[in-house]
């Protein structure tokens, strides 16, 4: 019976085929050292030593190839890529030229850049594959941490404040900033009230627990900055 398969033409003309089609589709893909994804929220797993595992759950969206940046050209290398069509009324002309020749008919919604080597073939239109990054993999991670508005130095900064008993006038103030007639100055970097969060945050050695390619989902070890769908990227170390 494996003989007549194997002198069978027909069968012989279905696994080229196949083999075309799979050499084709790694071709319309490429990998980057680099992802971006949408924070989701987290939950838990459990490793191979039945241990709770602590993750965070990131949904990647498909990201195409809309421009590749050379030295000779921009004085740097890098891969542009684009996410999430936009509507017909809310794209201007000028981003409908850009991103035409990536397979949008609009604008995008998200457009972002990474510095790197340039791979080998890539190309404009190509799928960014989410398998760019593997179970076990560490990562570099950014993400903006939620905004808080104006807050004092004890949410601000930790500050124990003075005593909270009547009289005492101090409660939760900063207290002296300034110094004696040299420098007669308030110093650089002193802790007072401000603006809290609301800025990139970055965390290292950041390890992928799973990468569930038919799901577009990615779950990272710990928690990750930033309020629900808010984007992070993944850098690999």
């Amino acid at each position: 019976m494996s003989e007549e398969i194997k002198d069978n033409p027909e069968v012989e003309e279905a696994k080229v085929e196949a083999a075309s089609e799979e050499t084709q589709a790694e071709a319309n893909t490429i990998k980057l050292n680099s992802l971006f994804a949408f924070k989701k929220g987290m939950s838990q797993v459990y490793g191979e030593n039945g241990e709770a595992i602590p993750v965070t759950v990131l949904e990647y969206k498909p990201w195409v190839v809309s421009q590749i940046k050379t030295k000779e050209k921009d004085g740097y290398e890098a891969v542009q890529i684009a996410s999430t069509a936009k509507k017909a009324k809310n794209s201007n002309k000028a981003e409908k030229g850009h991103l035409s020749k990536a397979g949008f008919e609009n604008g995008a919604r998200f457009l972002k850049e990474v510095r790197c080597d340039l791979p080998e073939g890539v190309k404009v239109g190509q799928k960014v594959e989410i398998e760019s990054l593997q179970k076990g993999d560490r990562v570099q991670l950014k993400g903006k941490s939620k905004g808080r508005g104006f807050a004092g130095v004890i949410k601000r900064w930790g500050h124990g404040g003075g005593p909270a008993s009547h009289g005492s006038g101090f409660h939760r103030k900063p207290g002296s900033i300034g110094n004696r007639t040299d420098p007669g100055r308030v110093m650089p970097g002193r802790k007072l009230p401000g603006h809290y969060g609301d800025k990139v945050k970055t965390i290292p050695h950041v390890q992928i627990v799973e990468v569930m390619a038919d799901e577009n989902v990615l779950l990272v070890k710990g928690s990750v900055p930033g309020s629900r769908n808010s984007m992070v990227q993944l850098i690999k170390e």
